[in-house]
């Protein structure tokens, strides 16, 4: 990733350093200034300023906040998956840190978005401009967490990320393999990014936002082949030994069946290093062997 010119290292914040903005963060500050931010700042990675906060509590955002920021990245996941959980990681944590920020104007806030704010199940493509109308609190409050940051007074854009998958996000994979994953067919559709695409992507924005270029306020971030998850199940079962499925084993997916457009991204110039599921989970299963 190569930050583009600026007058001088960019400052940005990642809000969140988890995995995700755990490697947002260690990726960006090859080429700038990043501080992060995390309950326990002893897990933030080596090269990104440490700043321990919870961002429930305005008043210890407040006391450790960096002056002169350029870009916030807002990453957070929820704590507890319930709706107070949701609420707190996707918008009230977010309310503080607008407020904390006070008078500082950023070229630009991301907040890190999902694709679950969609409720499609009728195997329709969706883009930036499909209806949102999320049937369940966790996409209703990370829509809710979106609007806060548009309406943050800040240039805001939301990135919208379907599930995403990697060596550290092993999941899927190991249940296909350990025959705990058995779908019906025809499955519903599935989509998914590659996290060091996800990083990518986060990391290709940010460097237009800093070199002036025109983002929109919203960008779906998903691989370029939506597909059945029976198929790709199917797939996995033939590159290795699996066990076989469980009486119990899982049939079908939990975010009902759309196709996720990224011609968006695309258009901005980005490019996958994990196109499809194939080039993802071949990579990891030599991995495994």
């Amino acid at each position: 990733m190569a930050i583009t010119e600026h007058k001088q290292a960019p400052r940005i914040l990642v809000a969140g350093c988890g995995k995700l903005g755990g490697a947002i963060a260690e990726t960006l500050s090859q080429e700038a200034e990043v501080f992060g931010l995390r309950r326990n700042p002893a897990r933030i990675p080596q090269g990104v300023h440490a700043l321990g906060a919870d961002l429930l509590e305005r008043k210890q955002v407040e006391a450790i906040l960096p002056e002169s920021l350029d870009i916030v990245i807002y990453c957070l996941t929820p704590s507890s998956y319930d709706e107070e959980g949701y609420r707190n990681a996707y918008v009230r944590g977010l309310e503080n840190l607008v407020a904390a920020l006070g008078s500082q104007r950023l070229t630009r806030l991301f907040f890190v978005s999902s694709s679950s704010v969609y409720s499609q199940n009728d195997d329709s493509w969706v883009d930036e401009t499909s209806p949102t109308d999320p049937a369940r609190f966790s996409g209703q409050m990370v829509l809710a967490g979106e609007q806060t940051a548009l309406n943050s007074g800040h240039p805001a854009t939301a990135i919208r990320f379907s599930g995403i998958y990697g060596p550290t996000r092993q999941q899927f994979l190991e249940a296909v393999m350990n025959g705990r994953m058995d779908p019906a067919s025809p499955a519903p559709f599935s989509n998914r990014i590659h996290e060091a695409d996800a990083v990518a992507a986060v990391c290709h924005l940010v460097n237009r936002a800093l070199a002036g270029e025109p983002l929109d306020p919203c960008y779906l971030a998903s691989d370029c082949e939506p597909v059945r998850l029976d198929e790709v199940v199917a797939w996995v079962r033939e590159q290795v030994p699996c066990a076989a499925p469980e009486p119990d084993a899982r049939k079908g997916g939990r975010a009902g069946s759309k196709r996720c457009s990224n011609k968006r991204l695309l258009e901005s110039g980005f490019r996958f290093r994990y196109p499809d599921f194939r080039e993802g989970y071949r990579e990891m299963i030599a991995q495994q062997k």
